[in-house]
């Protein structure tokens, strides 16, 4: 067994996290509910624990649009032992849109390789519609960690989202030369698995480097969408709006749009997704984007 799988496997004997080895661990968790009350989706459940907390819910799309909410991470990054979990759950006929006021940071492992872990649980209701929309993330070289993402829907359940890695500080001369970092996506409906992946980014793998893995590049984003009516549709809106380009691309299974990108600027990756949601938007929620105030802050 690694030392990543020994550090993620370990059960430590406290939560205090006062300890250095494998069995470290700082939790934070954070469990948020929506459902709507007199025709407004409205946040019903906030519960935390640690350094997780939202700032207030408001509606900038009028009374019927969707729940803005800004999740908040006061130290601004994992290090190692940290153990954060994020629990989303919409109900049928609410529409929430999360995002984050920063980008979140993956920092150097310490000195006993101590990983970190984030799991994220999305959960949507039939009728009920998810934007998960949270702004970058920045690994560090040396980071250590795995990154897991569960989405579950069930009937008529609407969610996009999106995920953007950038590796390393190439404008400062830091590329990400050490460390692994594995992300684990899994979506169901209705509990059948329609998205499986798992994705190792290791640089002493010979996938980092290679032409038919990650090529060299330091960025990568995933964006998707499920519930749309017209699939087709939205994938020739999408390549008609955002223009050609080797650096992205867009497929259809079984009922998941998932669009990816590869490439080495984490303001490409970002416009790109942007642009995305803008197109995507109205196909799948029958909306016009209302970007959040914060991310022009």
């Amino acid at each position: 067994m690694s030392a990543l799988e020994t550090s993620l496997t370990a059960t430590p004997p406290t939560e205090s996290g006062h300890r250095f080895d494998a069995g470290r661990q700082w939790v934070a968790s954070l469990d948020l509910g929506f459902a709507t009350r007199e025709a407004v989706t409205r946040m019903t459940r906030c519960r935390h624990r640690g350094p997780l907390r939202v700032q207030r819910p408001f509606h900038p799309e009028g009374r019927d649009g969707a729940c803005h909410v800004y999740l908040l991470h006061p130290p601004g990054g994992l290090v190692s032992g940290d153990a954060l979990s994020i629990e989303v759950g919409v109900q049928g006929g609410a529409h929430a849109l999360l995002t984050t006021p920063a980008a979140n940071k993956l920092y150097r492992a310490d000195s006993h390789a101590v990983a970190w872990r984030q799991h994220t649980r999305l959960a949507v209701a039939d009728g009920g519609a998810l934007e998960w929309l949270p702004q970058e993330t920045l690994a560090f070289d040396g980071s250590r960690g795995a990154q897991t993402t569960e989405i579950a829907l069930d009937g008529a359940a609407r969610c996009l989202g999106w995920e953007v890695m950038a590796l390393g500080r190439p404008a400062s001369r830091l590329p990400y030369l050490s460390g692994r970092i594995e992300q684990r996506f899994r979506l169901t409906r209705g509990g059948r698995p329609l998205w499986l992946e798992r994705q190792p980014l290791d640089p002493a793998h010979p996938r980092f480097h290679g032409r038919w893995g990650q090529g060299g590049a330091s960025v990568q984003a995933t964006l998707w969408a499920v519930g749309l009516n017209d699939e087709a549709g939205a994938v020739e809106a999408l390549r008609e709006g955002l223009g050609a380009s080797p650096r992205w691309a867009v497929t259809v299974r079984h009922g998941v749009l998932l669009l990816r990108y590869l490439g080495l600027e984490c303001r490409e990756a970002w416009a790109l997704c942007e642009a995305a949601w803008r197109v995507l938007r109205p196909w799948l929620l029958g909306r016009e984007a209302h970007p959040p105030r914060i991310w022009r802050t």
